[in-house]
């Protein structure tokens, strides 16, 4: 039987991937390598060519208030009122791709670094020099990141991603998928957002573990 592991379909643009960080860094916290997370871009907005309009911007400040509201993480809008803003998702994306070669468990890190860059320092992650600068606080070398930026190779491997979420199913994200079992099949453990009780009882339920006690104070 082959070890259990996760598949989390996820996007360093997506506020509700954004809300659902802590749970998978409890997730990583709790199981370890016992449990590996295999992380897929899943593609929320790639290509995005036109700035976003003045509704988009409502409805996107709207939809970030709620994920506020349900998660209590903190949320910079003031980076979609810049001009000619782009929510362009590839580039991001292709930023934890490019991590993702050197270490998957430093991909996971930096996703969440994207996230916090993008939603509450409201830093733009659709520019190159500024996803560098990020890299760079994972140890990876600025110059190469750069250098392989825009190579076919490393835009082939992202979209190849988006493909996989495709061919899965996957309509939106986070999704986390969890597998195989005894009869060598992978379940659904969450499709959108899901609280961390939730989800660890999920995982606890396959894995016939036992949740850690409750500590009183």
């Amino acid at each position: 039987m082959q070890t259990p592991r996760l598949i989390y379909f996820a996007d360093p643009m997506c506020s509700w991937c954004y809300g659902f960080s802590p749970v998978i860094a409890q997730v990583r916290q709790t199981f370890g390598r016992a449990l590996p997370i295999q992380l897929v871009m899943g593609g929320l907005r790639p290509g995005t060519d036109q700035p976003a309009t003045e509704q988009g911007r409502v409805e996107l400040k709207v939809h970030w208030e709620h994920v506020h509201e349900a998660t209590g993480l903190p949320f910079d809008d003031s980076v979609l009122d810049r001009p000619g803003f782009l929510y362009d998702t590839d580039p991001a994306a292709r930023a934890v791709v490019r991590v993702r070669r050197e270490d998957g468990e430093a991909a996971l890190l930096f996703l969440r670094r994207l996230h916090h860059a993008f939603y509450a320092q409201a830093q733009d992650v659709t520019k190159p020099e500024v996803l560098a600068d990020l890299a760079a606080e994972f140890g990876v070398d600025r110059d190469a990141f750069l250098a392989d930026f825009e190579t076919d190779d490393l835009k082939h491997e992202t979209w190849n991603d988006y493909a996989t979420a495709q061919q899965i199913g996957v309509t939106g994200f986070p999704t986390l998928i969890g597998g195989p079992n005894a009869e060598g099949h992978y379940g659904v453990v969450t499709r959108g957002f899901a609280p961390a009780d939730q989800v660890m009882n999920v995982l606890h339920q396959w894995l016939g573990t036992e949740p850690e006690p409750a500590v009183r104070g």
